[in-house]
């Protein structure tokens, strides 16, 4: 019997969390490959555990969303051996439900990783919040400052232009004439 792949660590599986819909989620495409399963396997899953996953757990694509992502990532194009449903969209609790309704090794052990990719993604993005508005006061403290330094940045040029007037030199000259 052949070892399950070690889980990949919570960074790896942040890139597969995409937002629609003001939330963020991940595909069931990408969910089945997180946790060692076939697309269809996930969503017959899914499908016979319907009462596990409320609307707020996971929701189908519509068809100007799927061709968004199809213009964003490469996947078939329709038509040739690809999809022939729209794809679902797990947010963080659907895919922690997946995980359940799979009841497989491999999908309790990634379970915990989909939850702390969830969780690091939310923490960066606060800090990105966060940060962005400190830049804003920044902003709005020193806007002025701008015209003061041009006006210092102007004085020290004119103090270190030399004059246009020719200036004697200093010492005793004796004009000879």
């Amino acid at each position: 019997m052949a070892k399950p792949k070690t889980p990949a660590p919570a960074a790896d599986i942040v890139r597969f969390i995409t937002v629609l819909r003001g939330q963020r989620v991940i595909l069931d495409a990408d969910l089945a490959a997180i946790y060692g399963v076939t697309t269809g396997r996930l969503n017959e899953a899914v499908k016979r555990n319907t009462e596990r996953f409320p609307e707020d757990f996971m929701f189908r694509l519509t068809l100007t969303e799927h061709a968004t992502l199809i213009s964003q990532i490469a996947t078939s194009k329709p038509g040739r051996g690809g999809r022939r449903k729209l794809p679902w969209a797990f947010t963080e609790h659907g895919a922690i439900q997946a995980a359940n309704v799979l009841n497989s090794p491999r999908a309790i052990a990634m379970g915990v990783y989909v939850v702390r990719a969830f969780v690091r993604l939310r923490v960066l993005l606060a800090s990105s919040t966060a940060l962005a508005r400190k830049l804003d006061e920044l902003e709005r403290k020193y806007k002025h400052h701008d015209e003061a330094i041009a006006s210092i940045l102007a004085a020290l040029r004119a103090l270190t232009n030399p004059a246009t007037a020719k200036r004697r030199g200093i010492g005793f000259a004796a004009d000879i004439g």
